[in-house]
Order: structure tokens, then C-alpha cells, then sequence
């Protein structure tokens, strides 16, 4: 008999539920922590630009020739796309639940590629953005201007140099994301009837620009092969793009019959300004640049917000004078207070546990048994938790509330079981009094441990969203459940042969309470054994 063992050796049942206690405790600090379990589908994002193009002609030119391509990419679900008015397109692709983001990026950026040569050359230029996208948001900040001596196109800039980076590298961020973003850009406005009169047009002056702001190779002076006598060997480095506005507005259209030159500051106005314009921000009726932050699969949402805000108040320390950043919305304040709630729930629900069974066994002793085994499972059970990707959510958690009042029974099982014995052979030791016990009740132990399981494992494989819901809550139970029959049979006879003594008849309050239920317990087999032979 296994119990048997362990009653002859407590220290060894002690260890084990030590190594059970430990991981779990051990896994209690690095398990993420949600609101729910992750049953948003992964995404795939694909961005491109078409300047001046309206969304009809996006959605001829850009969104058919990448969608007939992309459809049907391994493990989609679906995938929905928006054309805009400002030359924009954005295709989302969801797959299917667990897959692995990285594979789908790949997958869904080959088939992009195989459509590239049948976009329009501008597209091109501007490039496409292959990304995978975490639905999961938790924060959004907004950087402004206290004072307002910052405009939002050079907060923008500023976020994007020293404020972007930093939060995209905090581990468990999977994308930091600048909403409304007014990049630098050189702004040519054309006086059209100047331009007519010297009849040109928009694209000569867009010609002459892509034509003469280049980064061109010139090439190195004194490069071999070349004489002997040549000593020296330099670089050609010329001006290469243009940078400010004086620089564009010298631009030559073209030279006139008198040597005249004609240049772009004759026919426009050139200045620096915001790349586009369509999108802005504000907080409280006040310009202000807005930044997504959002969590990467598994991650520790509690721990990731904090250090998000970590890194926003050292690098706040560095603002120009008068920028500061809010935190308007974050996602952990629920999910930390729903936590903080069903641990609250948990400690309730175990505290009411011993008292009643203090109330029902009548010895401090043998309410010192339940009390040890029934943590013992449920820290226990964080460790397989995190071993299998779990996070510490209110379903898994609810799981551990309600299960409890299942893992309390084994021990009170045992517990009474040893007591009837102590006191039907008071001659026995606690040892031998434990052993015989534990003959008697091993088998229904483990009996009962299936017949639960057989009812909560089911649960876990129920498909779709609904079961991966639910799949923690399963997984949670049983796993507590597999534990509490563990210590059942190792660590509650090893503590009952320790602290249970034999005991003469209950005095006082609790050995009235004890009379009671023996005197309803009688009563009601009295009424059964009369209602049998009747029938």
C-alpha cells in the first residue's frame, strides 16, 4: 500500500509537497497575468501608400492585384481590407487560434511579394509594411505640449526618435504604434497661374525634382589602374539630397533662350512642414500625438504596463521643457482590480472552509490537515499552468475557487476515516491506525479522483473559441484535482499518523454540535432503514 510508506517516513511525504509548493510558488511569479485567456486570433498586417490615388483607384490598382494572391494563405481564417481616400490600404489577415505569428508573417509576406511587379510603380517607391499585429491593446499614451510651445509636428518627431524605440524594446510589447504621425516633410505649394503662364506643369516640376535630389556615386580620383607615379587616392563626395528649403527652391525647371534659369522658388512656395495631414490628435481640445501599445502574445500584461510606464518616466526626464505624457487608457487597471477581487474571493472561500471544518471534526488537529493539503494543490497547480502557456486569469482562477470545495474532501475523507478507527480500536497506534485506514479508502480515493476528472477533462476539448475559453478552467481543475488526490494518499496519512491522538468523548460546544449531527445522522438512517423494509 502506498500510504504506507509515507506513513513510516513522513519527512519523505513533507518533501514532495515542498517540491509541489516550491514550483508552484516559483511559477506564481512568472506566470502572466490577463483578464481572460488569449483567444484573439493572430494577425498579419499589410500597409501601402498610393499618393493622390483616391480608394476606388486603390482598391483596383493595390487591393485586387495583393488580395487574389493572399486569399487562401495556410491556416487563414479571413481577412477584411480598407481602401481610403487618402491614397492608404491595409489588409488584415486572421489565422487561426495557436498558430505561430511568425510563420504567418512569412507566409502571408510571399505571397505579397509574388504580387509586387503588378502594383503601380508609386506604390512600389513607397514600399509595402508586412507585419504581425497583436489585438491584444494595452495602453494608449498621448505625448503634448503643456505649455504649447511644441507643435505636434515636432512631438511627433520626437516620439519617433527617442520615445518609439524604446518602448517597441520592452519585453512583452509586441508593437508600439504612432497614431496621426506628422512626419518631416519638404512642402512645395505651386502658384498655379504662375505656372501656367510659363506653361508647365505639376510633373515637370515633380521631374525635376526626382531628377536633380539624388544621392549619386561619383566615384574616387586616383583608383587603380592607373600610373605609377600617382601618390594619392580620394574619394568624390558630392551634396547628394537637399535638405532645406533653400536647397529645393534652387532647383532648376529649365534654362531660357536670355540664360535666364528658371528655378522651383519662381513657381512655388517651399517649405517644411508635416508629410501628411489627414489625422490628428488631441486631449482635451489640445493638439496631441497619440502612441498604441500593444501585448504581445503571453506576455505579463501587469508587469509590462509597469514597465512601460517605467520607461516613460526615465525618459520624461530628458523632454524639452513643457512636453509631458498621459497614460488615458490602460487595460491592467480592470485586470489588476478583477485579479485583486478573485484572490480576495479565494482567500474567503478557504478561510470559510476551515471553519466549517472545524466545525464538523472538532479538533484543531484535524483541522491542521485540510488547512495544509488543500494550498499544497492550488499553488501546485500554477506550476502546470505555466509549463503548458497558461496565464493567471479570472477563469483560471475562478477555477481554483470553486475547486476548493472539491480538494477539501479528500483530506476530510482521510482524516474522518482515521478518527473512526483511533476510536473504534483505541488500542491501535496512530501509525497502525493510519495504515488500516488507508487500506480501506485508497481504492475509493482514486475512484473518486476519475470520476471527477471524467467530468471536467471533457471540458478541454471543446472546439473553437468557446472551448479555448474554457480550456483553462478544465485544465485548472483537474490539474488541482490530480494534486489533492497526491496528497491524499502521501501527505495527509504521514500528517494524521503525526498529529492525530486518540480522543475520549467532545466536551464542551463543539462536542454538543458533534452529538447533534451523530443524533440527525441516526435519525435519518432510522427513517431509511424503515422506508426499505416497508417498501
Amino acid at each position: 500500500m502506498i500510504s504506507a510508506i509515507f506513513v513510516d517516513r513522513p519527512r519523505l511525504a513533507v518533501v514532495i509537497a515542498l517540491v509541489i509548493t516550491i514550483a508552484g510558488a516559483l511559477a506564481m511569479m512568472r506566470i502572466p497575468v490577463a483578464q481572460f485567456p488569449d483567444i484573439v486570433p493572430p494577425q498579419t498586417v499589410v500597409s501601402a501608400t498610393f499618393p493622390g490615388a483616391s480608394a476606388a483607384v486603390v482598391e483596383s490598382s493595390i487591393a485586387q492585384p495583393i488580395e487574389a494572391q493572399v486569399v487562401g494563405v495556410d491556416k487563414m481564417l479571413y481577412m477584411k481590407s480598407t481602401s481610403g481616400n487618402d491614397g492608404s490600404y491595409n489588409l488584415t489577415v486572421s489565422f487561426v487560434l495557436g498558430s505561430d505569428p511568425d510563420i504567418n508573417t512569412n507566409a502571408v509576406n510571399n505571397r505579397v511579394q509574388t504580387a509586387l511587379a503588378q502594383l503601380p510603380q508609386e506604390v512600389q517607391l513607397e514600399g509595402l509594411t508586412i507585419q504581425k499585429k497583436s489585438s491584444a491593446v494595452l495602453q494608449f499614451i498621448m505625448l503634448y505640449s503643456e505649455n504649447g510651445k511644441q507643435d505636434p509636428l515636432f512631438v511627433t518627431n520626437y516620439a519617433i526618435i527617442n520615445v518609439l524605440d524604446v518602448l517597441s524594446r520592452t519585453p512583452g510589447v509586441g508593437q508600439a504604434r504612432l497614431f496621426g504621425a506628422l512626419n518631416y516633410s519638404m512642402r512645395i505649394w505651386f502658384d498655379t497661374q504662375r505656372l501656367d503662364n510659363l506653361q508647365l506643369t505639376p510633373a515637370d516640376v515633380i521631374t525635376a525634382i526626382q531628377a536633380q535630389n539624388v544621392e549619386a556615386p561619383a566615384g574616387r580620383i586616383g583608383a587603380r589602374p592607373i600610373a605609377r607615379d600617382q601618390q594619392f587616392q580620394m574619394n568624390v563626395q558630392t551634396q547628394g539630397r537637399l535638405t532645406t528649403p533653400e536647397q529645393f527652391g534652387n532647383i532648376v525647371l529649365r534654362a531660357n533662350p536670355d540664360g535666364s534659369l528658371l528655378r522651383v522658388r519662381d513657381v512655388a512656395r517651399v517649405d517644411l512642414g508635416a508629410q501628411n495631414q489627414d489625422v490628428e490628435g488631441r486631449l482635451n481640445s489640445e493638439p496631441a500625438v497619440g502612441i498604441g501599445i500593444y501585448l504581445s502574445p503571453g506576455a505579463n500584461a501587469v508587469q509590462t504596463a509597469a514597465q512601460v510606464r517605467a520607461n516613460l518616466d526615465r525618459l520624461s526626464q530628458r523632454f524639452p521643457p513643457g512636453l509631458k505624457y498621459l497614460v488615458n487608457y490602460d487595460t491592467t487597471t480592470f485586470v489588476q482590480a478583477t485579479i485583486h477581487d478573485v484572490l480576495i474571493t479565494l482567500l474567503i472561500a478557504f478561510v470559510l472552509v476551515v471553519i466549517v471544518v472545524f466545525l464538523f471534526l472538532g479538533s484543531l488537529r484535524a483541522t491542521l490537515i485540510p488547512s495544509i493539503a488543500v494550498p499544497v494543490s492550488l499553488i501546485g497547480s500554477f506550476a502546470l499552468l505555466l509549463v503548458m502557456g497558461y496565464s493567471a486569469n479570472t477563469i483560471s482562477l475562478l477555477a481554483m475557487v470553486l475547486a476548493i470545495g472539491i480538494l477539501v474532501d479528500d483530506a476530510i475523507v482521510v482524516v474522518e476515516n482515521v478518527e473512526r478507527v483511533m476510536e473504534e480500536e483505541p488500542n491501535l497506534s496512530p501509525g497502525e491506525a493510519t495504515k488500516k485506514a488507508m487500506a480501506e479508502i485508497t481504492a475509493p480515493i482514486i475512484a473518486i479522483t476519475l470520476v471527477l476528472l471524467s467530468v471536467f477533462v471533457p471540458i478541454a476539448f471543446i472546439p473553437g473559441i468557446s472551448g479555448t475559453l474554457f480550456r483553462q478552467f478544465a485544465v485548472t481543475i483537474s490539474v488541482a484535482m490530480l494534486i489533492s488526490a497526491l496528497n491524499a494518499l502521501t501527505l495527509s496519512p504521514a500528517l494524521c499518523a503525526v498529529f492525530l491522538r486518540p480522543s475520549g468523548p467532545r466536551r464542551g460546544p463543539m462536542g454538543w454540535v458533534l452529538r447533534r449531527i451523530d443524533n440527525i445522522r441516526d435519525g435519518y438512517a432510522a427513517i431509511v432503514g424503515r422506508l426499505v423494509r416497508v417498501s
